[in-house]
């Protein structure tokens, strides 16, 4: 084995020796260091040592990279690697894993980082329809609604009427982050809603509370609400009290100016469905859902879908099933010529509506909102206002005149039992409840002064006036 002290020209000039694979020139100034030259021309530096008895080498590098001094400081890195009894490639090994387990680290850190920033980034109004959207089959047609209504940030043209949407009761929060969902701030937007609509407030606030335990339980969300942001002091002391409203029902001598008004009415379906709200102590909901399928004429009944038990079957009154058979007939009545025109440039086929109270303005076909219209006969009647719930407290009030027993009217109106007899022991049939529904509508009729008589078969109408 040929030691010289490596020089420039010495390295330049080596060649693998005539009829070998590969040649070795050692140097004389680092222990270990060699040089190595192929059949093919190619050189390397090298290193090489025995640990524990067995020989081992390492490449350094190719001279035209390294230089002498270079390969020299590396030899002698190896050599005291060697000497301190490690194999200088695990060493290497475990370096290039550390180094790689370091990488790994900081872009983990930073991945974190950049994850945390984007979730202390969500607003109230980027994770609302998320949360609708997952609740979506759970929820019921009004539920979603309501949640829509709440949040909707407003200034967009009214599909109905002139002038633009106004926001809900949630727009002023839909760009606060939630983290930023601190008690504080749910108060102080607590008492700015609940100034101009308490009732919108407390409903908003509800959906609210319930919104922030859905976060509570989804990974994205989680953590993000500060905790008790709907539960802190500074929020019940600014909630609006549930109190019923006391005058938000239709007095028995008010009831003749209130149906004069409202079967003056231009549109008979926002007509029809007024009086028979009334007449039924219905939840406005229920009875806007109501389809034609819903209605037994012939066996003198209706089925409406329950919020509280899923649907329920109540009495189809005499005077209600004038009404219903008076919208069936013009529902079913084929449409004007300009309709059918109308129809046409939409692509559009006339069928008659499945909707008992139907609105060809309305997307879906069915009765959106008669408030207005309801209110517009109000004043025209002189009444103090009444909104279409307090139609259903007057139906409460009113049945109590006729001495109908309370769970006859409970059941009718829908209202869950309140007795362990009512929970377990009446089972009241159709006909019974028809009974009492009979002689609360005809008084209620007879202190409007409606005369409405029908013959002893069927429901139809001999007279109404």
């Amino acid at each position: 084995m040929s030691k010289v002290k490596f020089t420039a020209g010495r390295v330049e000039g080596f060649q693998c020796e005539p009829g070998k694979s590969q040649s070795f020139l050692w140097d004389t100034e680092a222990p270990g260091l060699g040089l190595r030259g192929t059949a093919s021309g190619a050189k390397s530096y090298i290193f090489q040592a025995k640990l524990n008895g067995q020989a081992i080498r390492i490449t350094i590098g190719n001279p035209k990279t390294w230089s002498i001094d270079d390969a020299r400081t590396e030899a002698r890195r190896l050599k005291v690697i060697i000497d301190s009894g490690k194999d200088p490639r695990q060493v290497q090994a475990d370096a290039l894993a550390a180094d790689q387990a370091a990488r790994d680290e900081r872009a983990a850190q930073a991945a974190a980082r950049e994850f945390q920033a984007r979730r202390e980034a969500v607003t109230l109004g980027m994770a609302w329809p998320m949360y609708i959207e997952a609740r979506r089959r759970k929820w019921g047609q009004w539920t979603i609604r309501d949640h829509e209504t709440v949040a909707r940030r407003g200034g967009e043209p009214k599909k109905r009427g002139k002038g633009l949407t106004e926001p809900g009761p949630l727009a002023s929060l839909l760009d606060v982050r939630l983290s930023d969902l601190t008690g504080k701030r749910i108060g102080e937007w607590l008492v700015a809603e609940a100034e101009k609509r308490p009732t919108q407030a407390s409903l908003a606030f509800r959906l609210l509370s319930v919104f922030v335990n859905w976060c509570d339980s989804q990974g994205e969300y989680a953590g993000l609400v500060p905790p008790g942001a709907c539960k802190s002091s500074q929020v019940r002391d600014e909630l609006p009290a549930k109190n019923a409203k006391q005058d938000d029902s239709l007095q028995r001598e008010q009831l003749p100016m209130w149906f004069k008004a409202v079967r003056e009415m231009a549109n008979p379906a926002q007509s029809a469905y007024l009086q028979i709200l009334l007449l039924t102590g219905a939840r406005r909901r229920e009875l806007a859902a109501l389809k034609w399928d819903d209605v037994d004429f012939q066996w003198q009944k209706m089925t409406i879908r329950d919020k509280v038990e899923g649907e329920r079957t109540i009495p189809l009154t005499p005077y209600v099933a004038h009404l219903l058979l008076a919208l069936k007939a013009r529902n079913d009545a084929p449409p004007t010529v300009r309709w059918l025109r109308t129809l046409e440039q939409r692509n559009e086929t006339w069928k008659p509506s499945e909707w008992v109270f139907s609105s060809k303005a309305a997307s879906n076909g069915q009765l959106v909102d008669p408030t207005p219209g309801h209110k517009r006969a109000l004043k025209a009647a002189g009444l103090p206002d009444v909104t279409l719930h307090g139609l259903r407290r007057s139906f409460g009030t009113l049945a109590e005149w006729t001495e109908a027993p309370a769970g006859v009217v409970a059941q009718i109106m829908g209202h869950k039992p309140s007795a362990i007899a009512e929970k377990h022991y009446r089972n009241r049939p159709i006909d019974l409840l028809r009974m009492w529904h009979v002689k609360i509508e005809a008084w209620v009729l007879e202190q409007a002064g409606i005369e409405f008589k029908t013959e002893e078969k069927g429901l139809r109408v001999v007279t109404a006036a």
